[in-house]
């Protein structure tokens, strides 16, 4: 990832921005720490997910309209745990 500082960053943001889409994620540092993250669109919405709500997922799901689903569990005795 690259690094700019804020006051080059402000001033080549249309660099910035670009090399964002064409390199990956450019951070951005105030007195050498690091503030912010400048991500390309693309990025934003692979890390943001779909949007889709869980309702409409489920209802692509390869498994709507079975009748019955078979999920076996294990049929042993809870594990002790020492809090």
């Amino acid at each position: 990832m690259q690094t700019w500082q804020m006051q080059e960053a402000k001033s080549r943001l249309s660099e910035v921005v670009k090399e964002a889409e064409r390199l990956g994620p450019q951070e951005i540092t105030v007195h050498g720490r690091p503030v912010a993250v400048v991500l390309s669109r693309a990025d934003y919405e692979r890390l943001t997910g779909t949007g889709e709500s869980l309702v409409a997922f489920m209802h692509r799901s390869p498994l709507v309209g079975l009748e019955e689903l078979d999920f076996p569990r294990d049929p042993g005795l809870t594990r002790e745990l020492s809090l």
